[in-house]
């Protein structure tokens, strides 16, 4: 099986497909200010026979808003999910805020989650005096106001000039200012560095070189403070390398779960 079957429980957007046989299933957590298909590239490399569970977070993609959104309920969300299609077992990989997610789920349900992958995030990402000037402007002006200076830190030197670039740039300002704001509040809320220790998947940490959002030393201290955690940097990618460099990307996963 090679398609997703996409539908919403509970308002959350999701797409799913089930594992054939013993392989295994992969739950994926996505950026701020992109939507579940920004891991397309990434599925499009994977074998026919991997299960699949992708999701748009509260505020972004289809799913539908809600008050109080916290790294912690959108982790709710995201076991919600795992109830649902009664996925027992699973590999998580997040990216960004998507990293914060799966690492709550990593302790939550640590028997479930053998293997864990974080792309381009930590267990602190950024300051109030980051956060509160980005949600105040977002919620005055509109995403648009400031889509050049997020885009400039989200891919690599180049990346603009290739003919998809538009399109990611459409996919963050058409997000809802509310839900970005959110989601950016969420972030700038939580602090999860003294429970990296305490995490036990098998985890690889990885980061474009040229990340700019969470730069290569401070996803590299985060890896060193989860116990037996692999880092490596993807050459020639910014905050996105599941976007710039999928062949690099599902190679170093394909390694982790060998």
């Amino acid at each position: 099986m090679t398609s997703e079957t996409f539908t919403a429980c509970d308002g959350l957007h999701f797409g799913y497909r089930p594992a054939q046989g013993a392989a295994p299933v992969l739950v994926f957590g996505n950026s701020l200010g992109t939507d579940l298909r920004v891991w397309d590239r990434v599925i499009a490399r994977l074998p026919a026979d991997w299960g699949i569970l992708r999701h748009d977070k509260r505020g972004h993609g289809l799913s539908v808003a809600r008050t109080g959104l916290s790294i912690e309920t959108m982790a709710d969300d995201v076991e919600m999910l795992l109830d649902h299609l009664n996925i027992a077992r699973f590999v998580g990989v997040g990216l960004s805020v998507g990293g914060l997610i799966l690492q709550r789920l990593a302790l939550r349900r640590s028997d479930a989650m053998p293997h864990l992958v974080l792309s381009d995030t930590a267990a602190k990402i950024g300051s109030p005096e980051i956060w509160n000037p980005r949600i105040a402007a977002v919620l005055d002006q509109g995403i648009a106001s400031i889509s050049d200076a997020i885009l400039s830190r989200w891919f690599a030197p180049g990346y603009a000039a290739t003919p998809d670039f538009q399109m990611w740039r459409m996919m963050l300002e058409r997000t809802p200012a509310q839900g970005y704001a959110d989601v950016c509040a969420a972030i700038r809320d939580a602090d999860y560095t003294d429970d990296l220790a305490r995490i036990t998947a098998k985890t690889l940490v990885v980061v474009g070189s040229d990340d700019a959002s969470t730069p290569p030393a401070l996803v590299r201290a985060m890896a060193d403070r989860i116990p037996g955690a692999a880092f490596a940097e993807i050459a020639d990618a910014g905050h996105l390398p599941c976007v710039e460099q999928p062949d690099a990307f599902v190679s170093l996963l394909k390694q982790h779960l060998a």
